[in-house]
């Protein structure tokens, strides 16, 4: 039983190879190390993201991992014309996708008074309204030759809303609306629609983060909680998990026992958990007082919003991040250095 249990799974990952797969989001932490897995798995990877010299970094370490070539494509996806290119470069050089993994993604933290509304429009660019372009581009084809995978990276912030965290988890839970939605309407066509939704990964990607209110407080908290083994998983291993799904299909993988241990507890006592919720908050960082009202600043009677998050995490932890936080920060560090994050001076 347990020889054919094993043949069985060689034989789903065996799918991979020479397949054409898209990782977006792929030059750093997640994405990287999934473009590496499907790799390693065989397939032919393309990975896209903004920073040409990221990406650069990003082909050099997998073709040093798996021996792989891999094919980089600049491409922000919060610019439709962008997007636009993106899938007709993939069809020049590829013809089309079997695999596309939607793993890019932004962070804002920082209290709402500290955040504008442009965090929130950004947030959707890049999170869902980019890759339902895509999706919606790449998917016909795959459709057409009936077989192929979607797999869309979304959170824990995309099922329950963590506070600090408001314009990342909007656009997490529309794309896990889009990513259910597509499953469904996907039934029967040989095209499966995978969404992930992990917990906190160690994956580095605080550095990247941006912050705002008081961005330095809002550093250590994050960076630390990203960090801690017993509320963060090992990334590596998640990305062998993500792909282990994708080759069996799976309609849903919950990532991390405290994410699993949150999206149960939501599910049976919603209230609770809001309320749970809103005692976390409090002990987060408050929003800058004017010193002149004694308010949040920026705050105005109309609801405007206060100094937005755009402080990198590179410079929010340089200007001074308390003992505390550098400790527990630890391992997160040590996956930032390893998985192409951003270095101590944002370089």
């Amino acid at each position: 039983m347990g020889g054919t249990m094993l043949t069985f799974t060689r034989r789903r990952r065996a799918w991979f190879r020479d397949r054409t797969a898209l990782v977006t989001g792929g030059s750093r932490g997640l994405g990287l190390l999934i473009a590496r897995e499907l790799a390693a798995h065989g397939a032919r990877v393309a990975i896209c993201a903004r920073d040409g010299a990221e990406l650069a970094r990003a082909v050099e370490d997998i073709r040093d991992a798996t021996g792989s070539r891999v094919t980089p494509f600049v491409c922000d996806l919060a610019d439709t014309r962008q997007v636009d290119g993106l899938v007709d470069a993939i069809r020049k050089d590829f013809g089309s996708i079997d695999v596309l993994v939607n793993n890019a993604g932004i962070i804002s933290v920082a209290p709402v008074e500290s955040v504008a509304p442009e965090q929130f429009e950004a947030a959707m660019d890049v999170m869902f309204l980019g890759p339902m372009r895509l999706t919606l581009a790449l998917v016909p084809d795959m459709r057409a030759r009936g077989d192929g995978r979607v797999v869309n990276v979304t959170s824990i912030g995309g099922r329950i809303a963590a506070p600090h965290l408001l314009p990342y988890d909007c656009a997490k839970f529309a794309a896990v609306g889009f990513s259910e939605g597509l499953r469904a309407e996907l039934a029967g066509s040989g095209v499966s629609v995978t969404t992930v939704v992990p917990g906190l990964m160690r994956t580095g990607s605080h550095r990247a983060a941006r912050f705002g209110g008081q961005p330095e407080k809002e550093y250590a908290w994050f960076a630390a909680a990203a960090s801690l083994p017993l509320l963060s998983m090992d990334a590596e291993r998640a990305a062998r998990a993500i792909v282990r799904a994708a080759a069996r299909r799976r309609a849903e993988l919950v990532l991390t026992p405290a994410a699993k241990a949150a999206v149960l507890a939501h599910g049976i006592f919603p209230a609770t958990t809001v309320r749970a919720l809103a005692l976390a908050t409090r002990a987060l960082p408050d929003a800058p007082a004017d010193p002149q009202t004694g308010s949040p600043a920026g705050s105005s009677a109309d609801g405007g919003s206060g100094v937005s998050a755009d402080v990198p995490g590179t410079v929010a932890r340089e200007r001074g991040t308390p003992a505390w936080s550098r400790k527990a920060a630890v391992l997160g560090e040590r996956a930032a250095r390893r998985f192409n994050e951003p270095g101590p001076q944002g370089t």
